[in-house]
């Protein structure tokens, strides 16, 4: 199975969506601190920014530049 940067991506938003919902609930009941919930938010958003970074280095170029477009530039 092939597994891209892409898919990591939709992943760890997804994960980062579920522990939003979460983390507010444990935090409500004593189980977490507000200030490990935003610790631990802030670390699954850096890896997600992380992904963002590499999926969109890894995505297919839309237009590419041949001798034509370059001349015409």
């Amino acid at each position: 199975m092939n597994i891209t940067a892409a898919d990591k991506l939709q992943c760890v938003e997804r994960e980062l969506r579920y522990r939003h919902r979460v983390y507010g609930r444990l935090v409500e009941r004593g189980k977490m601190t507000r200030q490990e919930a935003d610790r631990e938010l802030e670390l699954m958003a850096a890896i997600a920014e992380d992904y963002r970074e590499v999926a969109a280095e890894d995505a297919p170029q839309l237009f590419i530049e041949t001798k034509r477009t370059i001349r015409q530039a």
